[in-house]
């Protein structure tokens, strides 16, 4: 896994020689496109010794950056610095800090040096004054919230906590308010949204959240493809019968989760434990099932849980990526308990479910995106939820890094390459036919002699599709309208055109059809 590694022996090495061995090892652990995003343009600036310590030094653009890294990549950071340093290696990052409203006291172009987080058996050195600051503040204070995104609310209910428990079933005694529910708490309904795609999923969701174990959907189960809102829903049911205390005990766990913590359960004689524990739980919520598949000893446990719970009017919620017919390796007496109450399916989202979605992420990262861009990028990525935020993160990132304006231009360089082609789909006799519904004409004018007008006009927005949505040549497309010649086909893409960047009437009328096309070609 840790292809490329080697350790640095001595000072004699240069930074960008240690940087550089640093990335060979990150590269082959990410994806292509993350490592070009986030590590492809950093440049290392130092390489320190202080007593055992060696220091690296890596300069970034953005106090955005370090926040990401530190969210997303820190524990393949930190064994990458210790393969390549040794176990006394630390990364520290210098962030350009430009001038803002709220740090009056910072000049443009200075920067501010702050070592990388470090893990938590492990004491961070001690900052000096102004330069050196913790990545991580004291409990006591806080770091603040990024900007354009409110802190998150305190939880509800007056006076302290009590503690909670990770694991508690090997815990005798244990008390239900010390579950640890395991949710995020920043998925709730508020933030889920609805369409077309995800309407009865949601419907279906608030109506369990609002009287859990009392509806007649239990259990209920979501499914559908990666990306599409499946974890955010089932958490979001969790997170509102907390908040409204209508349940006692919620616990969020996934299969891979309860899985293993089955397995300790039984290499430590706990299984009886175990399954107490699961089966005082008010709300359960299992995420991707579809990992039990083959998995028979834990099969068997979960399916007397399961009994165990829904004979006690306890709420079961399920998700997988998959109807549950199409499960494969699931014993037949637990699929069908899986559809006792009710299956919902998410399907991708519509074009203006993907709008709002988008929107949405923008005013989270405080960030006013042009409506081009947005329908540009809803357009253009269709697959999932993720997808389409993964498209915005790394737009914002490159305008970070470059100090440039997000615009539609920079948002067709930046993401070329995750625009799905989606012409091998289509074929010319295809978008002809799809053109000539619009305009209600029949097909064979747009291949006839006649210049009528609202002919020319019918084929020659065919002819502009058939070059942007296929891979057929000018000449080819030239001999599907009444054998054309490839001037033709050329002075239609170009009128069409024309009338696009001038006439906005004629540009809503092309949008229509374009939807229309993707529509079939999906």
């Amino acid at each position: 896994m840790w292809a490329g590694a080697r350790r640095i022996h001595n000072m004699e090495q240069s930074p960008d020689a240690v940087w550089k061995a640093c990335l060979e090892i990150i590269r082959d652990n990410i994806s292509r496109q993350s490592y070009k995003t986030w590590f492809e343009p950093l440049k290392a600036v130092g390489l320190d010794q202080e007593g055992d310590l060696l220091k690296l030094t890596v300069q970034l653009p953005s106090r955005f950056y370090y926040e990401w890294l530190e969210e997303h990549y820190f524990a393949l950071l930190r064994k990458t610095i210790t393969k390549v340093l040794g176990p006394q290696g630390r990364l520290y990052y210098n962030i350009v800090i430009e001038k803002r409203e709220e740090e009056p006291g910072e000049q443009p172009g200075s920067s501010m040096h702050l070592p990388a987080r470090q893990p938590a058996n492990e004491p961070p050195s001690a900052p000096t004054p102004r330069q050196r600051t913790p990545a991580e503040p004291p409990p006591a204070e806080p770091p603040p919230p990024r900007r354009g995104r409110p802190a998150p609310p305190p939880p509800p209910g007056p006076g302290p906590e009590m503690p909670t428990i990770a694991n508690p079933f090997v815990i005798p005694g244990i008390q239900k308010a010390q579950i640890d529910s395991q949710l995020n708490t920043s998925y709730t309904f508020e933030r889920f949204i609805e369409g077309d795609c995800n309407r009865l999923a949601r419907s279906a969701s608030l109506a369990i959240a609002q009287q859990p174990g009392t509806t007649s959907f239990n259990p209920f189960l979501i499914y559908g493809g990666v990306g599409l809102g499946k974890t955010h829903l089932i958490q979001a049911i969790g997170n509102y019968v907390k908040r409204n205390r209508s349940a006692e005990s919620v616990l969020y766990v996934s299969s891979e989760r309860f899985t293993t913590e089955f397995v300790q359960a039984i290499q430590h004689n706990r299984v009886s434990q175990f399954s107490l524990f699961y089966r005082q739980i008010d709300l359960l919520i299992i995420d991707d099932v579809q990992f039990f598949g083959g998995k028979e000893k834990t099969q068997e446990e979960f399916f007397h849980i399961f009994h165990a719970l829904h004979q006690s009017g306890k709420q079961i919620v399920l998700s997988a990526d998959r109807a549950p017919r199409e499960i494969q390796g699931i014993e037949e007496r637990l699929l069908s308990r899986f559809q006792w109450g009710l299956s919902a399916d998410l399907q991708a989202p519509e074009l203006e479910t993907r709008i709002a979605i988008l929107q949405r992420k923008a005013e989270d990262e405080g960030i006013d995106f042009s409506h081009d861009v947005i329908e540009f990028i809803a357009h253009n990525i269709k697959s999932n939820i993720r997808e389409l935020e993964g498209a915005l993160i790394r737009l914002l990132a490159h305008s970070t890094l470059h100090k440039r304006d997000v615009d539609l231009g920079l948002a067709k360089e930046v993401l070329r390459d995750l625009i799905k082609d989606t012409r091998v789909n289509l074929t010319i006799e295809e978008i002809q036919r799809i053109v000539c519904e619009y305009f209600d004409m029949p097909e064979d004018l747009v291949r006839a002699k006649t210049r009528k007008r609202e002919v020319v006009q019918t084929r020659q927005v065919a002819m502009f599709f058939c070059k942007e949505l296929t891979q057929h040549s000018l000449k080819t497309i030239g001999l599907h309208f009444g054998g054309r010649d490839h001037s033709t086909v050329i002075h239609a893409n170009q009128s069409v055109q024309n009338q696009i960047e001038t006439n906005p009437s004629f540009r809503e009328m092309v949008d229509e059809i374009r939807q229309k096309i993707e529509l079939r070609s999906r």
